[in-house]
């Protein structure tokens, strides 16, 4: 038996949950969870905020631990092994964006907590190839975050060939954004925060920014007009995109990672008239996940996280949900 927490309705507290998993498939693993970050899908999963969520439900998309058990025709893993799981559980494996290796694409590619028990679980199990090892050097009990909020923001530097020498800016220093200002910087990139206070400024700073400009004060974003090769989006509300725009260089960038539900109140003229990009994307593949890793190692670079027990999960969910935290949070599942 599995022993889980998870959510038996809508916006429910997370309760004892067990099940049985039954016979491991051929191309399965089972991770014995040793950490598992929570992410704000996990709280949209948990709330049905967006329409698919089938109950109970066990969250818990950003899994670190090792390698329990192995179906009979898994090669690559061995019992012990050090692995980490995100988004996605499963995939097609036939579609041509599989082929490709753009496993995060397929149209049939299952999520860890869609329709899928997740990682708020003593154990997990997915599909061997949709699971990554993580390298010696990456420190577990930080390694979850990686598999979500970290290859979100990393991804764009491969599929968009971003250099050293692009001068990059990114919008919202939180979950997502903190891990992009360590990557740019670690990537040689000249980078930008925008940032709404001080405070947030120092720490911008800290985290790896060159530069800060607030993005409260329209005239100092007017100023920075043609600036940037590359904007990274990482917040989910509405702003002023057309002054954003305004910021980028000829043939340059504004790229979504954030969920802005609000559509894009975007002037034509300002993306025809310097031939600049609108575009957005998603997690990367496992392949990019890997890259992503070996990064982190040679690069030293983790997530700032906040270790709860998993016994307090329910108050790492508010915790959460209260907008408080600095920067991810992360859950001891032997606790």
């Amino acid at each position: 038996m599995i022993k889980a927490m998870a959510a038996l309705e809508a916006k429910a507290p997370l309760t004892p949950y067990e099940f049985d998993p039954g016979e491991l498939k051929s191309d399965e693993v089972e991770i014995d969870v040793h950490y598992c970050g929570i992410c704000h899908s996990d709280i949209s999963m948990i709330d049905n905020e967006w329409g698919e969520s089938v109950y109970p439900l066990i969250a818990g998309h950003e899994v670190a631990g090792v390698i329990s058990k192995i179906g009979s025709d898994v090669t690559r893993f061995k019992v012990g092994q050090k692995v980490g799981l995100g988004w996605h559980s499963s995939f097609c494996n036939h579609c041509g964006h599989c082929d490709h290796g753009d496993h995060n694409l397929c149209a049939e590619a299952e999520g860890t907590i869609v329709g899928h028990h997740g990682g708020f679980a003593d154990k997990v199990r997915a599909a061997a190839n949709s699971v990554v090892a993580i390298p010696d050097g990456i420190d577990l009990s930080v390694a979850g975050p990686l598999f979500c909020g970290g290859i979100t923001v990393f991804n764009p530097l491969v599929q968009f060939d971003v250099k050293p020498t692009d001068k990059v800016a990114v919008i919202g220093i939180g979950g997502l954004g903190h891990l992009a200002l360590k990557f740019l910087n670690a990537w040689g990139c000249e980078v930008t925060a925008f940032t709404s206070s001080d405070a947030k400024r120092d720490e911008a700073l800290s985290l790896g920014a060159h530069h800060t400009l607030n993005s409260r004060d329209r005239k100092e974003i007017k100023a920075a007009a043609g600036t940037f090769d590359l904007i990274i989006s990482t917040v989910n509300v509405k702003l002023d995109w057309n002054l954003y725009l305004q910021t980028l260089k000829a043939r340059g960038r504004l790229h979504f990672v954030g969920a802005t539900l609000e559509p894009l109140d975007i002037s034509v003229f300002s993306l025809m008239m310097q031939q600049c990009s609108v575009s957005s994307s998603p997690v990367g593949s496992p392949a990019t996940i890997a890259e992503m890793l070996d990064f982190s190692e040679r690069h030293k670079i983790a997530p700032q996280v906040e270790m709860f027990k998993f016994s307090e999960i329910n108050n790492a969910l508010d915790h959460l949900r209260n907008g408080d935290v600095r920067y991810r949070i992360v859950l001891d599942m032997k606790q």
